[in-house]
C-alpha cells in the first residue's frame, strides 16, 4: 500500500475503505501524526532564498487561511474554465480542501524528486478516469497562480511567483507524462457488474463484482470505486482476496453516516448494478523472496486486504509462518471470522486470533494492536497493519517498541507522501 490507513473522504474508515481523491488527489491525514511533522520542519529549514524555501514561505502564509485559498481557487476555475465543471462532484464538500494538501505535500518535498515524481506518477494515472486531460492542466496552473497571489501577499513577488510556475510545470508534466505512458496499456477505468452482495452485519457488505476485461491486480493492493448513484465520486476500497481464476473481486463496506459511497455499496447495490473501478494501487504486499512470517493486524473491514495477503501465501505454497490479529469492538463486529477460522483450519502454518475491544467474550479481551505483546518474538516477521488511523499509529508504535525495523511494517494511506518515504 503506498503508506499508513485512512479514513476516506465520505467517512468510511479502516483498511476496506479509503479515502478518496479529488483533482490533486487526497494528500497529507491529519498533523497529528508526529512522524510527519518532524519531516515538513525538516523541510522547512530549507535556504529561504532558493526556490524550495520561497514555495514553503508561500505555503506558510496561507496555511492558516486554506478555506479562503481554496474556495477562491475552485471560483476562479469554475468563473473562467466552466467546462471544467463536469469533472468534478456535484457536491464539492469533500473535494475543497485536497487542492491545499496536495499542494503542501509536493511544496513541502520539492527537493525531493524521487518521492515526488513517484507520488505525482501515481496521481497522473489515478485522474484518467476523470476524463482530465493534457490541455486541463494549465488552466489549473493559472487558478492556482490567482488564489497564491491574492493569499500571500507577504512572500509573493517576481521571483515566488516564477518559483510556482517552475513547479507546477514540473508537477504537471509528471503526471501527464505518466497518464500517456498508463493510456498505452490500461483504460482509464473499468466496468463491474456487481454478481454477489451478502450483508455481515446491518451496516456491513461483501460485495462481490465482475470487472468487463481482464483487471490485473496484487493482494494487498487496494482500487477506487464510483456507484452509478454518485457520479465523480470515487472511493477507495481493498481487494478482499488474492487474483481468482474466474476474475471476480470481492469489497468488505462498512456503511457510515453521510457516507455516499459505502451507504450506495451497502444498502443499494445488488446484482445486476454496474460500478466503475479505477486501476489498482499500493505496495501493501507479500515479499515472496523472503521467508519471513507474516504478522497482520487487521482492525474493522481492515480485514479485508489482510484475507488477500493470507489467501496469496496459500497460492505460492511456502509453508511461512502467518500470525493475524483480527480487531473489533464487540464480538459482533468480528463479521469475518468464521471465514478466518476455516481458513486456519486449512493451513497448519496460519493462527488466527481475534482481539475484541470491550473484553472477554471469544477474543483476547486487549486491544489491538497491544494484544501482540502477548507473543512473539516476531524478529523474524514482516508486519502488516490495516484498520482505522488510530490503530495504525499504535500499531507502528508497538510494532518498533517490539523490535520489527520501521523499513519492515507495511500499512496504508492512500496518497501519504510521507510514509512513501520509509
Amino acid at each position: 500500500m503506498d503508506a499508513p490507513t485512512t479514513t476516506s473522504a465520505d467517512g468510511d474508515s479502516s483498511g476496506g475503505g479509503r479515502r478518496g481523491a479529488g483533482w490533486f488527489g487526497a494528500s497529507p491525514q491529519h498533523p497529528q501524526d508526529g512522524q510527519r511533522d518532524g519531516q515538513r520542519d525538516e523541510h522547512r529549514g530549507a535556504d529561504p532564498t532558493s526556490d524550495v524555501g520561497l514555495l514553503q514561505r508561500t505555503m506558510a502564509e496561507i496555511e492558516p487561511i486554506a478555506d479562503k485559498v481554496t474556495s477562491h481557487f475552485y471560483s476562479l476555475l469554475f468563473l473562467r474554465h466552466p467546462d471544467l465543471r463536469a469533472l468534478f462532484p456535484a457536491a464539492m464538500d469533500t473535494q475543497r480542501d485536497r487542492l491545499f494538501r496536495a499542494l503542501l505535500t509536493a511544496a513541502t518535498h520539492a527537493d525531493d524528486t524521487v518521492t515526488l515524481a513517484a507520488y505525482l506518477s501515481h496521481l497522473g494515472r489515478g485522474h484518467r478516469k476523470y476524463g482530465t486531460l493534457p490541455e486541463h492542466y494549465p488552466a489549473v496552473g493559472e487558478c492556482l497562480i490567482g488564489a497564491l497571489s491574492r493569499y500571500a501577499p507577504r512572500s509573493w513577488g517576481p521571483r515566488t511567483e516564477s518559483a510556482w510556475v517552475a513547479a507546477y510545470t514540473t508537477i504537471s508534466q509528471i503526471m501527464i507524462d505518466a497518464a500517456a505512458e498508463d493510456a498505452l496499456g490500461a483504460p482509464a477505468w473499468w466496468g463491474a457488474e456487481v454478481v454477489a452482495h451478502d450483508m455481515r452485519t446491518p451496516d456491513v457488505a461483501v460485495v462481490t463484482v465482475r470487472p468487463d476485461q481482464p483487471y490485473p491486480f496484487l493482494a494487498g493492493q487496494y482500487t477506487t470505486l464510483e456507484t452509478p448513484w454518485w457520479p465523480r465520486v470515487w472511493r477507495h476500497y481493498s481487494f478482499a482476496g488474492a487474483p481468482r481464476s474466474d476474475g471476480l473481486l470481492s469489497f468488505h463496506v462498512k456503511a457510515v453516516p453521510a457516507g455516499w459511497v459505502s451507504n450506495a455499496l451497502v444498502h443499494r447495490a445488488r446484482p445486476g448494478h454496474v460500478i466503475r473501478l479505477g486501476p489498482p494501487a499500493g505496495s501493501m504486499t507479500v515479499d515472496h523472496s523472503t521467508d519471513n512470517g507474516l504478522l497482520c493486524l487487521g482492525g474493522g473491514t481492515g480485514i479485508a486486504p489482510i484475507k488477500a495477503l493470507v489467501e496469496d501465501v496459500a497460492q505460492h505454497g511456502r509453508h511461512r509462518s502467518v500470525q493475524v490479529f483480527y480487531g473489533a469492538r464487540r464480538d459482533h463486529d468480528l463479521y469475518d471470522i468464521e471465514t478466518m477460522l476455516r481458513m486456519q483450519q486449512s493451513h497448519p502454518w496460519l493462527s488466527v486470533r481475534p482481539v475484541v475491544d470491550d473484553g472477554p467474550g471469544g477474543g483476547l479481551g486487549a486491544r489491538l494492536p497491544e494484544a501482540v505483546y502477548e507473543y512473539g518474538p516476531w524478529h523474524t516477521y514482516d508486519a502488516y497493519l490495516s484498520g482505522p488511523p488510530g490503530m495504525i499509529r499504535r500499531g507502528v508504535d508497538t510494532l518498533v517498541d517490539i523490535g520489527i525495523p520501521a523499513h519492515r511494517i507495511r500499512h496504508d494511506s492512500v496518497e501519504e507522501l510521507v510514509g512513501a518515504r520509509n
